[in-house]
């Protein structure tokens, strides 16, 4: 999709210089996209997937350097030690629609001798809050869940977020489960990638030392379930202003893409993508070449019905809630989306039965692996 627009506004992008005119880039690069959207039924979502998550990725990146700006602006100086900034969710897989809210931590190396660990933790609390503030501006409301970089939960030295990680697993209570599985999805999106790998690492070494830790992250993989009835029909919201409209977010694509990314994390595979996900676990001999396909064609079927998802401008802030009117799907995508539900069932059904027989063994006393 070689988009002269979208081109321009890339260079753009990297040259801004304040989170005003950031903002009407991203107004700028909404509208375009909303003009690309793909419609045929042939017609794969995986490019202009591709262009929408790299134009998020840039916007972020920028206000990160804006935000680094303001505060040597400040007087408070450049940063006192690598770090990198934090995707998770939908930002983390790479897989935002056109909108998308703000799920992000920020990770910095440890203080050497001569620095001020408070003063290093200060700093980059306050440069944290800075890049949520601006990235706000441009149109990203924080999650709802307060998983964001000026949250000091989210913002860590780099041996913190060890501790944390090694707390959550030791006790693997179902909040310390939901964070685990949320850090499962991170990537660096700005600054120190090995620093980003390092604790990478760290979580799963873990969970490989914590073979009961895959029971825990089923309970609450299998929170969300698929939109079909007993008889495989489809299951509209019943009432209030959503009322005629299917739940295609928590309906269909975050049971998918959370079964999809505990296969992953079983079997040590680290890429964060969904669809990077399918094709090594299909490399790895842990899903057949038919299954595959089936995953990845269901999986793009899913991101094409969320980016029908009606966006709303907020407040100044670009959402939506992942509803698509019935009305909006003809026959063919109603039966398409039976029809992959049904993929979504039999994957959910294999991962019950993988983890059950991983953890038969485990209690056994038989190989943990």
């Amino acid at each position: 999709m070689n988009d002269p627009t979208l081109v321009r506004l890339m260079e753009e992008i990297g040259s801004t210089g304040n989170a005003d005119a950031l903002r009407d880039l991203r107004d700028r690069f909404h509208l375009r996209m909303e003009a690309l959207l793909p419609g045929g039924d042939g017609e794969s979502v995986e490019p202009f997937n591709a262009i929408l998550n790299g134009m998020h990725d840039a916007l972020i990146r920028r206000a990160v350097v804006l935000s680094e700006e303001a505060m040597a602006r400040a007087g408070k100086g450049a940063p006192p030690v690598p770090y990198a900034y934090l995707l998770f969710g939908s930002g983390g897989r790479s897989e935002q629609t056109l909108s998308s809210d703000q799920d992000s931590g920020l990770l910095y190396e440890d203080p050497g001798p001569g620095l001020d660990p408070e003063k290093v933790r200060a700093w980059f609390r306050e440069l944290g809050g800075l890049i949520v503030k601006t990235l706000e501006r441009a149109g990203y409301p924080p999650c709802d869940g307060n998983v964001i970089s000026a949250n000091e939960a989210w913002c860590d030295a780099f041996s913190g977020w060890t501790a944390k990680l090694d707390r959550w697993f030791d006790d693997p209570h179902w909040e310390h489960v939901r964070y685990l599985l949320i850090m499962s999805d991170g990537r660096a999106v700005s600054g120190d990638e090995r620093l980003a790998a390092r604790l990478k690492d760290h979580y799963f070494r873990n969970a490989k030392g914590h073979p009961g830790i895959a029971e825990r992250m089923l309970q609450n993989t299998m929170r969300y379930k698929p939109l079909v009835g007993l008889f495989g029909q489809l299951l509209p919201e019943r009432y209030g202003e959503d009322a005629g409209s299917v739940d295609i977010k928590y309906g269909a694509y975050i049971p998918f893409v959370s079964a999809v990314r505990l296969m992953a994390v079983t079997g040590g595979i680290r890429e964060t993508s969904t669809l990077s996900r399918i094709r090594r676990l299909r490399d790895t001999g842990r899903l057949s070449a038919s299954d595959a396909e089936a995953c990845e064609a269901a999986f793009g079927f899913f991101l094409k019905l969320r980016l029908l998802a009606a966006s709303r401008n907020k407040g100044g802030l670009y959402a939506n809630n992942g509803k698509v009117a019935v009305t909006l799907l003809t026959k063919s995508m109603r039966r398409d989306l039976r029809h992959h539900l049904g993929t979504v069932q039999r994957l959910r059904h294999s991962l019950q039965r993988q983890i059950a027989g991983k953890f038969r063994l485990i209690h056994d006393g038989g190989d943990q692996t």
